[in-house]
């Protein structure tokens, strides 16, 4: 098959068949789904333990995430998200959140663009994109004989 016509293919992706892959913080892991192969972006299931805090951060790209089970609390405007719920995240918003309740917090996230990690006076000490998040799960397969099961497009 030409690599037009495979790129027109589906693509399945069965996160059951991966383990949860550690993500830095303790509390913190996900499944990736998709890496969008320009750097723009990635597509990932996240959970975080109970009490797992997500720090002050800013989006360069927008953001999509919809909670698939658990309940988080978006700690700059009050709001609780809980099952099914859906949050949009435009270019530039900054926020943190925290998962509530005595579950994890389970979300479907798509990222464009990167995650900058910023220090009490809006200063960034850290940014993530693909590319790391990319490396992370590279590394992660190479270290435990795991099959890359996630796509790369």
């Amino acid at each position: 098959m030409s690599p037009a016509a495979q790129s027109l293919t589906s693509h399945p992706v069965d996160p059951a068949r991966m383990p949860w892959i550690p993500m830095g913080p303790p509390g913190l892991s996900f499944k990736p789904l998709r890496f969008f192969r320009d750097g723009s972006g990635w597509m990932y299931i996240f959970r975080l333990e109970p009490g797992t805090l997500i720090p002050r951060h800013r989006h360069t790209g927008e953001v999509h995430a919809v909670n698939l089970s658990g309940t988080r609390k978006l700690l700059d405007t009050g709001d609780v998200v809980g099952p099914g719920g859906y949050v949009y995240e435009p270019a530039g918003n900054t926020d943190s959140w925290m998962a509530i309740g005595d579950e994890p917090v389970v979300i479907l996230i798509t990222v464009r663009g990167a995650i900058e990690y910023l220090d009490a006076e809006g200063r960034v000490t850290k940014s993530v994109g693909s590319a790391e998040r990319l490396a992370t799960y590279r590394r992660w397969c190479e270290a435990n004989g795991a099959e890359f099961l996630a796509t790369l497009e």
